[in-house]
């Protein structure tokens, strides 16, 4: 018999299809495991209605639990309540940071600027000079900059 805490260990390996360097516990997307006798169930929130890779987090969390030997299972999506940028966690965001893409400020970073715009900073070279290029980056979850020191793109990760 597993405990809890050793599934959620297991779920380490599950990683974002779309950021193969951040773990579905680290972005948020994880949101409970529980044990009722030998049954487990896992909860996942998608970071967006409509992420199509979703539906590869959870066949990944299920090929890691019958991995590991785990029959009964049951793996459920839930919308409510609805996944924040806020969840991801702080070894979440220095992965972000480390693999190229801004991660987004905490939401309470934004209100106390008070109507002001959060300043992204390249993951490339640090410089603030940046400037937002579409809404749309790599991803529907993303947005895509450019960094006038350095000049290179990047994505950051859209504050929801």
């Amino acid at each position: 018999m597993r405990t809890v805490a050793e599934i959620r260990e297991l779920l380490e390996q599950v990683k974002d299809p779309e950021i193969p360097v951040i773990s579905i516990r680290e972005l948020g997307v994880l949101r409970d495991v529980k044990m009722e006798g030998d049954l487990v169930e896992v909860t996942i929130t998608p970071t967006y209605s409509g992420c199509p890779a979703m539906d590869v987090m959870q066949q990944d969390v299920e090929q890691v639990l019958r991995k590991a030997g785990i029959e009964r299972f049951n793996v459920r999506q839930v919308l409510s309540p609805a996944w924040s940028t806020d969840w991801i966690s702080e070894s979440g965001r220095k992965s972000l940071l480390e693999y190229g893409i801004a991660p987004p400020p905490h939401t309470s970073d934004i209100r106390a600027l008070k109507g002001g715009v959060p300043v992204t900073a390249c993951p490339q070279c640090g410089s603030t000079d940046t400037v937002l290029v579409s809404q749309f980056g790599s991803t529907a979850c993303k947005a895509l900059y450019k960094c006038n020191t350095c000049q290179e793109p990047f994505d950051l990760f859209k504050c929801l």
